[in-house]
């Protein structure tokens, strides 16, 4: 990362958008100012005919947008730069021999539009899915094409009410907070009034891609509906700027327990020293690194996912050598649940995948190359 110099790349893009302090602060400016173009994307970076056709077609197939913020985010000079992998499209996306658009199942454990019911007494529910950048890893690019009715949340909410076996809801997206103060808040206020949902969970990447959406105002919503948890997604350290932290610090500060979850990619934190780095990072701004999970073998993400032998040797790396609390679980997310990867949970290994053991005995089998 020596060289980088993240601050001097904030002044130059408010140079060239002709944006002031305030508004660079203002996160409705950040995603009304949102590069969806390689034209757009071309005045940042050095983008030869190749690269421009390569992003063009790559955005046929999946979405993508990126936030003044997040490419202030990237080393314009490195094009191995783990954050432009990350967020900017590539060719690497149309070439994948393995990956599926919904590799979890998702929509066969959906009772109703945009929930997800897998473990008996929890459930994940989408209100949007909108994003401030679409990273090229996720595992629900499936959620832009898709058309649920516009009654999808009442229906979800109705679905609460009569299950009440659930007792904590993951509220997800997209990322919940690209909806406005008052809808976010009103949304979960009546997931809030269902008696027997104990505990709520906000996912977002806000903290990391546009750490201004966490709000004074914001905050002092969120904290009226405690026990409240939120889970955040740091992949690299450069991503935990002063903005990220004091926005971490923010959530900290109203009581909201806070967990880190990243994905273990190819090229941007598949090595001990930089995975070390961000979960000590993440510990000295008060966010527990919680998951690092093994990457999905979601469509167009070939080129970013890596043998499990990789991730077993980072977790080994440092389990013991610091604090516990610093040391994430190493997670497999499979259509049964998501399953610990540690080498005793592992049943099997062949030189084409690897087969684990659920929560409840079943047995998965993850296509995954030794190399």
């Amino acid at each position: 990362m020596s060289g980088f110099d993240f601050n001097a790349n904030v002044r130059t893009i408010c140079e060239r958008m002709n944006a002031s302090y305030e508004d660079w602060n203002d996160w409705h400016w950040q995603m009304r100012n949102r590069i969806s173009s390689p034209e757009a994307l071309s005045k940042a970076f050095e983008l030869d005919e190749k690269e421009i056709k390569d992003i063009k077609l790559a955005a046929e197939k999946f979405r993508w947008t990126v936030t003044p913020y997040s490419l202030a985010l990237i080393d314009t000079k490195d094009p191995d730069c783990p954050i432009r992998k990350q967020i900017i499209p590539s060719g690497l996306e149309l070439v994948d021999s393995l990956g599926e658009p919904d590799p979890l199942c998702e929509l066969d454990h959906s009772p109703v539009p945009d929930l997800i019911h897998v473990y008996p007494d929890r459930v994940a529910l989408c209100i949007t899915d909108v994003c401030q950048a679409y990273c090229r890893h996720c595992f629900r690019k499936r959620r832009v094409k898709e058309n649920p009715p516009k009654d999808a949340f009442e229906l979800a909410i109705k679905y609460l009410q009569e299950t009440r076996e659930v007792r904590d809801v993951l509220v997800t997206g997209g990322d919940p907070l690209m909806l406005s103060d008052d809808k976010l808040i009103g949304k979960l206020q009546q997931v809030r009034k269902i008696d027997h949902v104990q505990v709520m969970r906000l996912g977002t990447r806000s903290p990391s891609l546009l750490p201004m959406r966490i709000t004074k105002e914001l905050v002092d919503k969120l904290k009226t509906l405690h026990p409240l948890y939120v889970n955040v997604q740091f992949n690299h350290p450069r991503e935990l700027t002063p903005d990220a932290v004091k926005a971490l610090n923010m959530l900290a500060d109203a009581g909201i327990p806070l967990g880190n979850q990243s994905v273990l990619l190819k090229g941007i934190n598949d090595n001990l020293e930089t995975m070390r780095e961000l979960v000590h990072r993440l510990m000295a701004a008060r966010v527990r690194p919680y998951y690092v999970f093994h990457p999905q073998l979601v469509e167009g993400t070939e080129h970013l996912r890596v043998p499990i032998e990789v991730g077993l040797d980072i977790h080994d790396g440092l389990e013991g050598f610091t604090s516990g609390l610093a040391v994430p679980l190493y997670i497999l997310d499979t259509p049964y649940g998501k399953v610990p990867l540690s080498r005793s949970r592992i049943v099997s290994r062949d030189d084409n995948g690897f087969t684990v053991k659920a929560f409840k005995g079943q047995l998965w089998t993850e296509k995954n190359p030794k190399d």
